[in-house]
């Protein structure tokens, strides 16, 4: 699907008017990607799996950069990577995306004066993007973290794993828009931005660096981190045996005692009227003895 938008009074809105500014193709079908693929390379552009990268090419600047996937259940904590396609010109934005996603709704498009602003608020939304997921990501372990102090579930430990390696993924795709944008900021003055373009460009580029920074130091407490929480795990596996062992151990005293008293032989108390509240109370004597003598030996 192909979106077309018009710049009037410093804000974006979409128009019927093909000879627009902007234009955004949301993931194009096949008429839409041989139309646009007669001027741009659009393949980058929807793989998930190309690095972000620049081109300068004949009238125009391709630009591929990453920024995080929508998250949905079906991910299973898995927060995944998609590419955004854009193509500078002179007077025109051509913008190429996978999915559906709102890309005018920020307050940083309530007020934009040129095409090269866009291009440029477009890069900085995606790293706020990737800020925002870091945040949850965060949010999620510890929920899980209090989880697994309580629990021996599997899944716990396997949602753990998803986000560490969801880790990964961002920690390269923050990294590989870094690149890209130190390259755009060498190239500012060929591609024609401002110094206040320029000014926004320093400030990306720091945004990225400290995204980077703070993934980087999630990714590794998680990985420090995963080792004790399955220790924890085990521990809490082992407290569990010990205690299902004390009581094994503990209903077999009193077993004992009924046991021998169940034999088929002559037996003391045997006539005695009161023979089964002694042997009831011997039961109860033996389990006391055993349970002192556990408590002495602090197992």
């Amino acid at each position: 699907m192909i979106k077309n938008y018009k710049l009037e009074n410093n804000q974006l809105s979409e128009t019927e008017d093909i000879d627009c500014p902007v234009i955004v193709a949301l993931n194009p079908d096949k008429d839409e990607r041989e139309s646009l693929a007669k001027k741009h390379n659009i393949i980058s552009a929807l793989d998930p799996e190309e690095p972000s990268r620049i081109e300068f090419d004949e009238g125009h600047l391709a630009f591929i950069f990453k920024r995080p996937k929508n998250y949905s259940s079906k991910d299973h904590f898995v927060f995944k990577v998609s590419s955004m396609g854009l193509f500078l010109f002179d007077k025109k934005l051509i913008i190429i995306v996978s999915e559906d996603i709102p890309l005018f709704t920020s307050k940083n498009f309530k007020s934009v004066k040129n095409i090269k602003e866009i291009f440029l608020k477009l890069i900085y939304n995606s790293i706020f993007h990737f800020l925002e997921h870091l945040r949850i990501i965060n949010m999620i372990a510890d929920e899980i973290e209090k989880k697994l102090s309580k629990s021996m579930e599997n899944k716990y430990l396997l949602n753990m794993f998803s986000l560490e390696k969801s880790l990964v993924y961002y920690l390269n795709a923050i990294s590989s828009n870094g690149a890209v944008v130190t390259r755009i900021k060498l190239n500012a003055l060929k591609i024609g931005f401002s110094e206040e373009n320029i000014e926004f460009i320093d400030d990306m580029a720091i945004e990225n660096n400290q995204c980077y920074r703070q993934a980087e130091i999630y990714s590794n407490i998680f990985a420090s981190m995963m080792d004790a929480r399955a220790s924890v795990v085990n521990n809490n596996l082992n407290v569990l045996m010990k205690n299902l062992t004390v009581m094994m151990i503990g209903l077999m005293v009193p077993t004992m005692v009924v046991s021998i008293f169940s034999m088929n032989v002559p037996l003391p108390f045997q006539k005695d009227i009161h023979g089964f509240i002694i042997v009831l109370g011997l039961c109860a004597v033996a389990l006391g003895v055993f349970t002192l003598w556990w408590k002495n030996k602090k197992w």
